[in-house]
């Protein structure tokens, strides 16, 4: 009995842990999509389930100040659209879909060339130009982590080109 009390009690921290946490965070539920921006606070959330459900091209779903999270759906044929961050590492998942990747070190020599499927994940160095190209059939579902953040907090684009309207507008 003595024990039992141990336990009951070496639990009772870990519970109001426990429901501290559930209290500060959202949790995000299946089945919906990304409405805002969640950044700037703690959010607990189901990446596949938000990444296989957002219909926009691209929407910034968490930009803390030195790390952005954004959601992109890619159709058929189309592409994120070669570009260069010269400070910015990057993270990408393939949730799914086909993708042809490219990289390189110049806009001229994209040397590095891969087919790649569900469940893969790039890692893009500062520095390297790089294009991901939805060689599939379908919609090509994934999302993007790297550091500092490089959309504007709340940045959403339902088309490819509003992407490019936008990014146009800005130099």
């Amino acid at each position: 009995m003595k024990n039992l009390m141990f336990v009951r009690r070496s639990f009772i921290p870990l519970f109001v842990m426990l429901i501290a946490m559930a209290a500060c965070c959202e949790y995000k539920t299946v089945g919906e999509t990304v409405t805002e921006d969640k950044g700037k606070q703690p959010w607990i959330v189901d990446i596949e389930e938000i990444t296989l459900s957002n219909p926009d091209f691209l929407v910034a779903s968490w930009t803390g100040d030195f790390l952005q999270m954004t959601l992109m759906s890619i159709r058929p044929g189309g592409e994120i659209g070669l570009e260069m961050h010269p400070d910015i590492d990057q993270f990408i998942r393939i949730e799914k879909g086909e993708a042809r990747v490219v990289m390189g070190k110049s806009k001229d020599d994209l040397s590095f060339d891969k087919h790649i499927k569900d469940d893969w994940a790039i890692l893009i160095p500062a520095g390297y130009w790089h294009n991901v190209i939805n060689v599939g059939k379908k919609e090509l579902k994934l999302y993007s982590i790297y550091g500092p953040p490089e959309h504007a907090f709340g940045t959403r684009y339902t088309t490819q080109e509003e992407a490019e309207e936008h990014h146009h507008h800005e130099h």
